[in-house]
């Protein structure tokens, strides 16, 4: 019955008039806290949520009853992979510097180039936002690498990104990334900055422009935020400029910072501290930051994080895979530091995330009992609608946005449990999402995503990510061909029976 409702609603549109979704669980908020309904009900009209709770006293125009399943807000993902994820080359294949992640100097001098056209560009913006919604994620900052670009990204790639954002439908914060500078690789190992301090001032004007431009569309659902690429690639006069701007726009900035060895020794030769002590001292470490992944912070970095409003954005998966983890969650909450989530990676599954989370925090405290699954969530919810200065997603009570995820809980290979949000962080993933409305619009049910044909566009990812990697050796060091950068993990053998 639940899939009949829901075919009978139009993907990508508002179901006209009031829509009252029920489940097993619904977990909606109250006293500044999330609370689980059993039983519940969320009902909603055209993009407000007018009620949460059991036994709604009103008429409804549709009723969808996901039976065994959680109601919840949306996933709110401020690193949320816009590409081709081509972190996954770096998994078995070390070091990074010998394998394209940082441009050789006789790439450098060659011209450094587009690697993808307009159009791919704008496909896999697109095919990314498909995937988040996919994973129940409602709310979404897209992050994608610089490695193949010219220099930074451009306005004609967000200006179609906005599009499909709305088309799709799909809450974003948007705006190009640029940067003043970028790592150029001397010698084997041998990494230094380089700088073009008014390319990155720039970059910083048309971002400017983007967000004036876009700030509003489609029904609300684009909104603006800076997005300096790596701190180690700016100056202070850019980061000064971009906070100016940042003000007069009333919108956020993301700035990656206290994320890796590379970073934290550059910073130091270039500045003398680690970066977030040179903001501090410069008077630019405040809450309009949003700042992933401090995995590299120190006590002291973690100290300024707190006393300035600066939130993190927690990506435990992509940082425990390159071995490396925030340390820790839990100590980051003791201090008042605002946790987010990310995911930055493939697949953009924030429930996986909040496991590696728990798990890492459990590792680094040495302790089970001072992180619980529901302090993951409460992250991947109310942590993102805090660390954008909204109290209208991340949470469903009357009158915040209809942002929606729901999640079964009947998946075979889950275990059965007294209590969804455990069941879920523990033994789920985004594929156990059912369906998912963003501002009241169906925007996914049981894997159709509203505006993309996500299996044919996985067959084109697939053969536009070749063309990327074909064109690695113009970029890495010695020009390898990819049989040597990328071998496979097991020798291939054209007759496993010879």
């Amino acid at each position: 019955m639940t899939r009949q409702v829901l075919d009978a609603l139009e993907l990508g549109k508002r179901p006209e008039g009031r829509t009252l979704i029920s489940a097993a669980w619904v977990l909606g908020h109250r006293d500044g806290g999330h609370r689980l309904v059993p039983n519940g009900q969320v009902v909603i009209d055209g993009g407000e949520v007018i009620y949460v709770g059991t036994d709604f006293p009103g008429e409804v125009t549709h009723h969808i009853d996901f039976g065994n399943a959680l109601v919840s807000p949306g996933f709110i993902d401020l690193d949320a992979l816009s590409d081709l994820d081509t972190t996954i080359l770096g998994i078995d294949h070390h070091p990074g510097w010998a394998k394209g992640r940082v441009w050789p100097r006789s790439y450098v001098e060659a011209g450094p180039y587009e690697m993808y056209s307009q159009e791919e560009l704008a496909f896999q913006k697109r095919f990314a936002f498909g995937q988040l919604l996919l994973n129940g994620i409602t709310t979404a900052a897209p992050i994608a690498s610089l490695f193949y670009r010219e220099w930074g990204e451009t306005v004609v790639e967000f200006d179609a990104a906005a599009d499909a954002a709305g088309e799709l439908g799909l809450r974003v914060y948007l705006s190009p990334a640029y940067r003043a500078g970028g790592m150029v690789l001397e010698a084997p190992g041998q990494m230094v900055p380089v700088f073009d301090e008014q390319c990155g001032l720039a970059g910083l004007r048309e971002a400017v422009d983007y967000i004036g431009r876009q700030t509003g569309r489609h029904g609300d659902l684009v909104r603006g935020l800076l997005v300096p690429d790596r701190v180690e690639t700016c100056t202070e006069e850019l980061l000064r400029q971009t906070q100016a701007a940042a003000g007069e726009l009333g919108c956020k900035i993301r700035l990656h910072m206290a994320q890796g060895a590379m970073e934290v020794d550059t910073v130091r030769k270039l500045h003398g501290s680690t970066a977030p002590v040179w903001l501090a001292r410069a008077g630019l470490l405040n809450d309009r930051l949003i700042a992933p992944h401090a995995t590299n912070a120190t006590e002291e970095d973690l100290e300024l994080y707190a006393a300035n409003g600066v939130s993190i954005v927690h990506c435990p998966l992509v940082s425990a895979r390159g071995g490396s983890t925030l340390n820790s969650f839990s100590k980051c909450r003791e201090r008042g530091i605002n946790v987010a989530m990310g995911t930055d990676t493939a697949p953009a599954d924030m429930l996986m995330n909040l496991l590696v989370g728990l798990i890492t925090c459990r590792i680094n405290d040495g302790a089970p009992d001072r992180v619980r699954c529901a302090d993951l969530f409460d992250a991947a919810t109310l942590g993102g609608a805090r660390a954008l200065g909204r109290d209208d997603i991340g949470r469903l009570a009357p009158g915040t946005r209809a942002d929606i995820a729901v999640f079964g809980l009947d998946d075979a290979v889950m275990a059965p449990s007294i209590d969804p949000i455990t069941t879920l962080v523990t033994g789920g993933s985004g594929k156990v999402t059912q369906a998912v409305f963003v501002d009241g619009r169906l925007s996914m049910r049981f894997g159709e995503v509203a505006g993309i044909d996500m299996k044919a566009a996985r067959q084109r990812a697939q053969r536009q990510f070749d063309g990327l990697i074909a064109k690695y050796p113009d970029r890495s060091w010695g020009h390898p061909p990819v049989s040597e950068l990328f071998p496979p993990s097991y020798p291939i053998e054209g007759n496993a029976n010879g």
